[in-house]
């Protein structure tokens, strides 16, 4: 059942009142205008002025994430990342806090599969303490033993911690499926026997590789010029020497052929399940397409077909939507549900008729319409801060979107036809070869995938237990 015409959800309507597109429009092409330059060194640097509060931000991004892991140690690019904050050759795990502390200062990290990112917000007036620190942890950490140590046991808690919880037993299965041998397979944080591998000698060599500031780039957004940016860059980074780095190559994940299931045991009265394959990466043309066509099918919350089917009208879920993740390789397309144990074959029925459906006929105008307002309507909740905005430009420049990227966003976006929806659900949804993981009471579920689809069960857990040994057991990846 298609939603009926003129409704709209609250989200939507909330957005549309708050940022009315003409507004938000001359609102982006009128401030953010941001300013790119490279360092004599190879840092890559955007800084866009603004001056309604005596606030910076800086945001650093090294090329330096968890596909770089070597073998054997998944999570050392994390726990690299980690180690930053836990003392250089002239501060203390304790002293750096205390600076950050003095200065009013935030300072967050944040490791993903493709980069690793350090974000520090502070007063204007403190901006030379504060570069002083940041330039001091990302050029000298002291990966001291004892600090070593106490991230080792954080991080293994955190890893034993997920043991427990569905969700994330769900994408940690389906990561090893649908990625096969490809890097983006392993978690970030790492698993427990490769963490506990890492050695002084790991962290410093993975360091002294990809932390160059010729794999770096640097976005400033906030109280301060171009002129004084190009001051402070040189002042505290000059010094750090370039290096040429040889990078491993990496090919993109190869696509799934067939339908590959893997069920895992866990005695609970409502199953978690994952399904999907190799989507795109967000260098690709056919972004803003996707980015609607997904927000129809089952990115738009309440608004989505997915959730107005299979959770409004057929009951069969709790929760449901669909996403694309976009990175540097091509990401996965995935749909996540909760549902009864005695659900699951009807709910993944109706959650493959809507792909299919979506393959099979345009999207009515209304559809379309809705999607492209809000869409366009709710990128200022994208970009309102100065954190958000250092984060996205540092993003812009790594993916390569081009400093008019603020401006062209919503123009994209309203670009989007019918005929470009159909065209990208045709090319990048296959409901007949997929990876699907299910957790859950396994004799209750009676999985029984649709028959005419080609199966390839690649591993079946009869309990959590066994999914953690099975999961230590591939830490020579």
């Amino acid at each position: 059942m298609r939603p009926q015409k003129g409704k709209l959800t609250l989200l939507f309507l909330l957005a549309i009142l708050i940022f009315p597109l003409s507004s938000t429009e001359n609102l982006l092409a009128a401030d953010l205008t941001p300013v790119r330059f490279e360092t004599d060194n190879g840092m890559d640097v955007l800084t866009l002025e603004q001056n309604s509060l005596p606030i910076v931000t800086i945001q650093v991004l090294v090329k330096a994430g968890s596909v770089l892991d070597p073998k054997g140690k998944t999570g050392l690019a994390n726990m690299t990342l980690a180690l930053l904050e836990a003392g250089t050759e002239t501060r203390t795990a304790m002293e750096i806090s205390e600076a950050t502390d003095f200065i009013g200062a935030t300072l967050r990290t944040r490791a993903s599969q493709d980069y690793v990112m350090l974000q520090l917000r502070l007063l204007k007036k403190d901006i030379n303490a504060g570069m002083a620190l940041l330039s001091d942890i990302l050029i000298n950490p002291a990966f001291i033993p004892e600090e070593i140590a106490r991230i080792q046991k954080q991080i293994t808690g955190n890893i034993l911690a997920q043991q427990d919880q569905p969700g994330a037993i769900a994408r940690i299965a389906f990561q090893e499926m649908v990625y096969a041998s490809h890097p983006y397979r392993s978690p970030v944080i790492g698993r427990e026997k490769s963490i506990a591998s890492m050695t002084q000698r790991d962290l410093i060599t993975f360091h002294q590789i990809y932390y160059r500031p010729n794999n770096t780039i640097v976005a400033i957004v906030g109280d301060i010029g171009e002129g004084e940016t190009k001051d402070l860059i040189e002042k505290y980074f000059g010094n750090w020497e370039k290096q040429a780095s040889s990078l491993p190559v990496i090919e993109a994940a190869e696509p799934i052929w067939q339908t590959e299931l893997r069920t895992i045991e866990k005695d609970l009265s409502q199953a978690t399940v994952i399904l999907g394959h190799i989507g795109i990466n967000r260098a690709n043309p056919d972004f803003y397409a996707i980015h609607v066509m997904n927000y129809i099918l089952g990115g738009g919350g309440f608004s989505s077909r997915m959730m107005s089917d299979v959770r409004d009208n057929k009951g069969l879920v709790y929760s449901i939507y669909s996403y694309f993740s976009t990175r540097h390789f091509p990401g996965a397309f995935a749909v996540s549900f909760q549902t009864k144990n005695s659900s699951v074959n009807e709910a993944i029925e109706a959650v493959l008729r809507e792909i299919n459906q979506m393959r099979n006929a345009a999207v009515t105008e209304e559809e379309l319409s809705e999607a492209k307002a809000y869409l366009s309507g709710v990128f200022p909740l994208k970009i309102d801060t100065g954190k958000k905005l250092a984060s996205l430009l540092a993003e812009i420049a790594f993916h390569n979107l081009g400093l008019d990227y603020f401006n062209n966003y919503q123009e994209q976006i309203m670009r989007v036809t019918r005929e470009d929806v159909f065209h990208v659900a045709m090319k990048y949804l296959h409901p007949d070869r997929y990876a699907i993981v299910v957790i859950g009471k396994q004799d209750a579920i009676a999985l029984k995938l649709p028959e005419n689809r080609k199966q390839k069960t690649k591993a079946t857990d009869q309990s959590a237990a066994a999914q953690s040994t099975a999961q230590d057991q591939r830490t020579a990846e």
